[in-house]
């Protein structure tokens, strides 16, 4: 049934039959072509976020507290970003919003965007936020996760064009300054990268840091993300990608690794460094199965259908940086296919934050 809900959404490019019964079998046997976003399914998705940023509870605070002063509700503590269930949700839920602007400029609910984003990202509010940065016990606030989906939302909005967004940049930049910043003394510090499959993992956040100092144009944070990078991964060999996913898990740890280094080494390095790192990769009869969610109700156990978006993510990345590893589109194919008909209208334990993965997935820079 996967084949016929994918078919539905409106993101494979060429039409065609499918037998129910045979899902993977039949992507596999697809173009090797990436599955891009629709107008049709824009303007489904976009349903999730332009609603999330406005849910204040249920929340999930994640604060030190400092004082009975500080149990304050989520849109005192944190006017822009207060929706969405925790902070950094509430972060990419704003990304998601631009992103599909740039995308989509033709939204059906064009007008509801543009509100929300100046509502919300309004210079008074971004001063709360970096108030709140600057308090004694919040000096780790999200880091480094909520960090670098906060430098993503300023890159997408450095790109965007639709009316208000320039100001809308200039008011989020001080914060996005800030958090460089932090980056900047934090990673030094970091001797030893964090190699889970959830937030702290360090080479999701050190990629998406990468792409806002590219855009930025920030030459220090980037020398500092290359040389970090280096330090960290580039001796890595044989990576375990058979023990991949744990249960709880959203990212790949060894396929986020790799997204990172195609960034920092050259083309024919990265093809070296790949070989050593995960050499099954090179296979053009490799597989990876979608990681399965056996309830979505589940907060934890629905990381799966992210884990799901992010190794598609990360396989697209390889192929467009090898294009001898084209075979990895179809597997980036098989794994949207798997989750993307259960996000619209899905338990907002899901709904507050896949579709920002999603749309990493399924939307080209």
């Amino acid at each position: 049934m996967k084949s016929l809900w994918i078919i539905m959404f409106g993101v494979v490019l060429a039409a065609c039959s499918v037998p129910a019964e045979k899902p993977r079998d039949t992507f596999s046997q697809m173009s090797t072509k990436r599955l891009i976003l629709n107008s049709e399914e824009a303007n489904r998705l976009v349903e999730l976020p332009l609603t999330c940023i406005d849910t204040q509870y249920p929340n999930k605070l994640g604060q030190v507290l400092g004082s009975d002063g500080d149990l304050l509700p989520p849109k005192k503590l944190h006017p822009a970003f207060y929706g969405c269930f925790d902070w950094h949700s509430a972060v990419h839920g704003h990304w998601s919003l631009v992103r599909l602007l740039n995308e989509h400029p033709d939204l059906n609910e064009r007008e509801a965007v543009l509100e929300g984003l100046a509502r919300h990202l309004t210079a008074a509010n971004i001063e709360q936020e970096i108030l709140y940065f600057e308090g004694e016990f919040n000096g780790s606030f999200e880091r480094m996760y909520g960090w670098a989906w906060l430098l993503k939302l300023a890159e997408e909005l450095q790109r965007a064009s639709f009316p208000g967004a320039e100001a809308l940049q200039r008011n989020v930049e001080p914060l996005a300054k800030m958090i460089a910043e932090k980056t900047r003394v934090f990673l030094p510090r970091l001797k030893y990268p964090i190699r889970v499959g959830t937030h702290t993992n360090t080479a999701f956040a050190m990629s998406m840091v990468y792409d806002y100092a590219l855009v930025y144009g920030d030459e220090e944070l980037k020398a500092l993300l290359d040389q970090r990078a280096r330090d960290f991964y580039l001796a890595d060999i044989d990576c375990p990608l058979n023990w991949e996913p744990s249960g709880y898990d959203f990212l790949s740890p060894c396929l986020e690794e790799a997204n990172l280094m195609r960034r920092v080494l050259p083309g024919e390095s990265f093809k070296k460094w790949l070989r050593d790192f995960l050499p099954q990769l090179a296979n053009e009869n490799f597989n990876l199965e979608p990681g399965v969610v056996t309830d979505r109700t589940d907060g934890h156990l629905v990381h799966l259908d992210g884990l799901n978006f992010s190794r598609a993510w990360c396989l697209q990345g390889i192929a467009e940086t090898l294009p001898e590893y084209g075979h990895l589109v179809s597997i980036a194919n098989d794994h949207i296919a798997y989750s993307l008909p259960n996000l619209v209208g899905d338990s907002y334990e899901g709904g507050h934050w896949l579709a920002s993965f999603a749309l990493l997935a399924l939307t080209r820079k």
